[in-house]
């Protein structure tokens, strides 16, 4: 693939993905004013983590890792029947594993939550209602399993628009849930579990006949003995803790917050959704195009190409994250106001979720460099190195939450939640260095001319986009007493100004379009 063909394939999966993440803020929008941040949506935001942790695991984290690298190399042998056989028999496999852990998942949902919530009260009504809505949640995970499955192969033969745009279903079917379901349940929130379910179920209605389109759909086969299944998945194994370290972060963040306000967790589940979005919009949408095209290199020990493409992921995300980063701190609380504070969502709800975004933008560029380093391992077929690097780093996370929480916990401080959103930046900066080390010292990576210069052209362009969004900020003031329509429209002006002028400040500094291309 050419380097146009790289950009091309990104803006389209980035395009598809923006229409999802903006869903995705009307859906969190709906959901902050009709039910805020009470204990009832702390319960759910831990109903749905556990199953989309796995999610991670089973779907398009480790399982697409270990999945399009082989797939890629059978392509590239030309042996359809071989590929279609592998198909068949990884669907079954997978299909049987994720059936199983759904069906354990709800047996014991009374145990899981009581460990995700394991400082909380012992008779928490929080810990009851987070059992209930995992029975409902935990479906999901067979769902999204199957249509990751589909996904990674419609992105390997180059078809990323579909799979791109399916996570817009997620948010549809929330979204309806929230509307039509809501007023059943003598707890509304239980519609919010219902609408992950809903979802989960739509996105693979739509991608699954998709892969018949292509003549791929697999015809299920049960056999873990099968060659193809047994390497899928022994590739897989170590990048369950490398391919959602974020995750894993997260899910300690969320057993240390029952420590603190039944809130807490809520506010924690608003500021990822927010540092989500650049994440989701560039640095997935890179990281998943630059996978097969990596594996594909390596596949015709073609080293330099396979360098030179990681350079320029590296290049883009640089580009990318620093800006989104500054943009996301600046901005943290016009933002929070803008799309949270209404109904039920508090100011006091906008100021806490403000203080967890300022905190956690600052390991946004290292998770969006992390999202291209990863398959710079994976289309290697090499697992264990980013493993490594995961286990660190969940350490480095652990030790970081206590050292951060515990004296704000004992001082009873409002925001101590602030400390968690923190150390899960601070450990997801750990992990992306190590994982540069690594790629370092194995010497297929040689960075090409021009970084220093770049640097001083990105630093240019934040320093103007600085400039423009405090203007802004200074000149609008308290963001929470402007209208709702107000509050759009200067959040939109300050998100242009800063953009137009971090474009300005590139241009000044001598980046043109043509710097962006694969070389």
């Amino acid at each position: 693939m050419s380097g146009p063909g790289l950009l091309r394939s990104t803006a389209v999966f980035s395009a598809m993905t923006l229409i999802s993440r903006l869903a995705g803020f009307v859906r969190d929008l709906l959901q902050a004013s009709l039910f805020g941040t009470g204990p009832a949506v702390s319960a759910f935001v831990v109903a749905y983590r556990i199953p989309n942790y796995l999610r991670r695991i089973f779907a398009e984290g480790s399982f697409s890792s270990a999945f399009v690298p082989v797939l890629s190399e059978l392509r590239q042998k030309g042996d359809e029947a071989a590929m279609r056989d592998f198909l068949d028999h990884v669907a079954g496999a997978l299909l049987a594993i994720v059936v199983l852990i759904t069906g354990l998942g709800m047996l014991f949902a009374p145990l899981i939550a009581r460990l995700f919530l394991l400082f909380a009260d012992k008779d928490s009504e929080q810990v009851a209602l987070t059992a209930d809505m995992l029975r409902i949640t935990f479906p999901y995970l067979a769902f999204i399993s199957m249509t990751a499955l589909s996904g990674a192969v419609l992105n390997s033969f180059r078809k990323f628009g579909l799979p791109a745009f399916t996570p817009v279903l997620h948010n549809v079917g929330v979204i309806l849930s929230m509307l039509l379901l809501a007023k059943y349940f003598e707890v509304p929130e239980f519609a919010l579990a219902w609408g992950v379910f809903i979802a989960g179920l739509l996105q693979l209605l739509l991608l699954w006949p998709a892969l018949g389109r292509l003549g791929l759909r697999p015809r299920l086969r049960l056999d873990f003995k099968h060659e193809g299944v047994r390497r899928v998945f022994g590739l897989m194994l170590p990048t369950i803790f490398s391919s959602s370290v974020a995750q894993l972060n997260l899910l300690v963040g969320t057993m240390f917050a029952s420590l603190l306000v039944a809130n807490a967790q809520s506010w924690l589940y608003y500021s990822d959704r927010l540092i989500e979005f650049p994440l989701g919009l560039f640095g997935v949408a890179i990281g998943t195009v630059i996978l097969p095209h990596l594996s594909r290199r390596f596949a015709d020990t073609d080293v330099e190409g396979y360098s030179r493409a990681l350079d320029w992921g590296l290049r883009m995300v640089i580009l990318i994250s620093i800006p989104a980063a500054l943009g996301l701190a600046l901005l943290a609380e016009p933002l929070c106001a803008t799309l949270f504070n209404y109904g039920q969502f508090t100011r006091h709800d906008t100021a806490m979720v403000a203080v967890s975004v300022t905190a956690m933008s600052l390991g946004v560029p290292a998770f969006m460099i992390s999202k291209v380093l990863l398959p710079a391992f994976y289309a290697r077929q090499d697992t264990r190195t980013p493993m490594r690097a995961a286990v660190y780093t969940v350490f480095i996370n652990i030790g970081l939450t206590i050292l951060l929480v515990t004296p704000l916990w004992q001082q009873k401080v409002v925001a101590a939640h602030g400390g968690i959103a923190l150390a899960t930046a601070l450990a997801g900066i750990a992990n992306a260095a190590l994982l540069w080390r690594y790629l370092r010292r194995d010497g297929l990576y040689q960075a090409t001319p021009g970084w220093w210069r770049l640097a001083a052209q990105i630093a240019a362009g934040c320093l103007l986009m600085a400039l423009a969004v405090l203007a802004l900020r200074a000149y609008v003031g308290d963001w929470s007493a402007l209208r709702g329509s107000l509050r759009l429209a200067w959040l939109l002006a300050a998100v242009g100004a800063g953009a137009l002028a971090y474009a300005i400040g590139l241009l000044l500094a001598g980046l043109r379009p043509r710097h962006v291309r694969e070389r």
